[in-house]
């Protein structure tokens, strides 16, 4: 079987191919293709990558193209994983949005809208070629705002999607860590849309614990995900919320936070890539594999390390030197989806977090609408967990932000300027039809552009 990865060029590709290596024999993977338009960048990449095989001494088949036909075809799985614009159009997402005074953070809110209209259609023009040279692969969608452009795929008629993120699985980790078992050994069941979702049940050896878990203050000051809340609020809720929840529930602390922070997020993360391309391009592969990968290393744990410490106004963690940095075993977008993979290939199954049609998951929205949920994936096919009782304060915000984003693949759609209007006007960190207005606006003069007509 073949994996293509479209936007191969991206850094995490390094970490997807080191946890691919760990599992690609069991999932008959036999050849990894990557694929990007910055080929000068896919190709450091590509030694990044060859250097990992090396050390774990594996026969798995690497190889790039510049022609993206030929990496779509015969792939059996297509990753997509694009940030169309680069790091400078995140920089601009979160600048612009900024001085306008709301949060501009890549994902949520206007940001998300400004890279979600700059990159729906570039996929939609990449979900045609697939239909053409691989009509039966399966698309995992890496590329953010996930929820949002699997909504805009599905629509468009790719029933083949499934959107992957990382942090339903590494919240679980981090949980199954702090509780002291393996995280197949806990059940958490999540609920919502991608970046606002709920975990409405954690169960380990099959007992009930989350009443116990909102009592314990250890546990929510000490799992990353929770610490940034402040804990009568989720005692109230009955709920452990996703992080991205945070930008909602504390919204003017992470707007003042984000607002005297040295540099945007994405600005820190535009100078740390900058910085790592510059010293890997003068680089030798052939005498210095190694210390191009600890230097690679190095940056990603500055990424890494700095994450969502502007927004929380927390410290960046500790740093290690480089030489002893081990590659991570990539069990965030890369191991979500090898479990979905693993789950689709076994009778037995397991449960992901996964974006995909709602399909009754959520009664309170239609069938077509992508939502965030506990999956069972097995040979049977994705089957969304059922969900009751969901409060309805929740619900509310749910149903605000799915109107929003149908809004979003609405405006794309027809390319119109009132209803891309209309949907910022909805979103709850907006919430003005002036400042939906004004931000469409100033985005259009950053980037020198009419978004719509």
């Amino acid at each position: 079987m073949k994996i293509a990865v479209i936007g191969g060029a991206g850094v995490r590709t390094v970490i997807f191919i080191n946890g691919l290596l760990k599992r690609y024999k069991d999932l008959h993977i036999e050849e990894a293709m990557l694929y990007d338009i910055d080929y000068k960048k896919l190709g450091i990449i590509e030694k990044l990558c060859n250097q990992v095989i090396r050390r774990e001494n594996k026969d798995l088949k690497l190889s790039v193209c510049e022609d993206v036909k030929e990496a779509i075809k015969g792939a059996d799985y297509i990753v997509t994983t694009l940030r169309v614009g680069g790091d400078h159009s995140r920089v601009i997402d979160e600048t612009v949005a900024l001085k306008d005074g709301v949060i501009g953070q890549e994902t949520t809110g206007v940001g998300g809208f400004s890279m979600a209209v700059r990159t729906i259609p570039v996929l939609l023009d990449y979900c045609k070629l697939i239909k053409e040279y691989a009509p039966n692969a399966i698309i995992f969608n890496f590329t953010n705002p996930s929820g949002l452009v699997t909504q805009a795929l599905k629509k468009a008629g790719y029933k083949n999607v499934i959107g992957i993120c990382d942090a339903p699985s590494s919240c679980k980790f981090r949980m199954a860590a702090k509780l002291g078992v393996e995280e197949k050994d806990l059940y958490v069941e999540f609920y919502g849309l991608n970046h606002l979702s709920w975990i409405r049940s954690v169960k380990k050896e099959g007992k009930e614990i989350l009443p116990d878990l909102l009592k314990d203050d250890e546990f929510l000051s000490e799992v990353e995900e929770f610490k940034m809340f402040d804990k009568d609020l989720l005692r109230d809720l009955g709920l452990l919320p996703n992080e991205y929840l945070y930008y909602y529930y504390h919204r003017e602390k992470a707007l003042a936070n984000m607002l005297k922070s040295e540099a945007a997020r994405g600005k820190s993360i535009e100078n740390i890539n900058l910085a790592m391309m510059k010293e890997l391009d003068i680089m030798d592969a052939d005498t210095e594999a190694e210390e191009m990968l600890q230097t690679f290393l190095y940056y990603m744990q500055l990424r890494e390390n700095s994450y969502m410490s502007a927004e929380t106004g927390g410290e960046n963690r500790p740093m290690l030197p480089k030489g002893e940095l081990e590659v991570p075993d990539g069990m965030g977008y890369a191991g979500v989806m090898l479990d979905c993979i693993e789950g689709l290939q076994s009778e037995e199954g397991r449960y992901l977090v996964l974006s995909v049609e709602n399909n009754g998951s959520i009664p309170e929205l239609r069938d077509e609408d992508v939502v965030e949920v506990t999956c069972k994936v097995s040979k049977n096919g994705i089957e969304p967990v059922k969900v009751t009782d969901v409060p309805e304060d929740c619900m509310v915000l749910i149903r605000l932000i799915k109107n929003y984003e149908n809004l979003v693949v609405k405006a794309i759609e027809e390319d119109s300027r009132e209803t891309a209007i209309r949907a910022l006007m909805q979103h709850p960190l907006i919430s003005s039809y002036s400042l939906a207005k004004k931000l469409l606006e100033d985005y259009e003069t950053a980037y020198d552009k009419k978004m719509f007509n």
